[in-house]
């Protein structure tokens, strides 16, 4: 089966909806940001001490679950960095929080990606919220 970018923001969205509400630890990491890492995403793994859970393995993107002491989240590496800004666009109107980096992303809760940004560096951006949508009749 060949994946396609939809097919793989799905999932993406899927996997953030998922991991809504899990639990994180206390903590400022944004205090201090450090350089933006790089890597593969199992190296990018290893520096937040987590054994990624491989979902989806492509040329284009490869995904993975992610728990660590701050919490669960979702650690995706990127072919291109179009297929990447097209993957967080697609995901994003499913909410969420993301740290972005160069050909990586972490999504999570507010928690989880502002102690993950301690240690791993990127910018911070936050997918649609739906909440004002939530129970209301047409």
């Amino acid at each position: 089966m060949r994946l396609t970018r939809p097919m793989l923001a799905v999932a993406g969205a899927a996997a953030v909806l998922a991991l809504a509400g899990c639990g994180s630890a206390d903590g400022d990491a944004a205090a201090k940001v450090p350089v933006t890492a790089t890597g593969s995403l199992e190296s990018l793994a290893a520096k937040v001490k987590c054994k990624p859970d491989l979902q989806i393995d492509s040329d284009e993107v490869r995904q993975a679950i992610c728990k660590n002491p701050d919490g669960k989240f979702v650690f995706a590496t990127f072919a291109t960095d179009r297929g990447q800004r097209e993957w967080i666009n697609d995901a994003k109107d499913y909410g969420g929080f993301y740290l972005v980096g160069r050909k990586w992303v972490a999504v999570g809760d507010d928690k989880v990606v502002k102690a993950l940004r301690g240690t791993l560096g990127g910018e911070e951006e936050i997918g649609t919220n739906h909440s004002a949508h939530a129970g209301h009749s047409g």
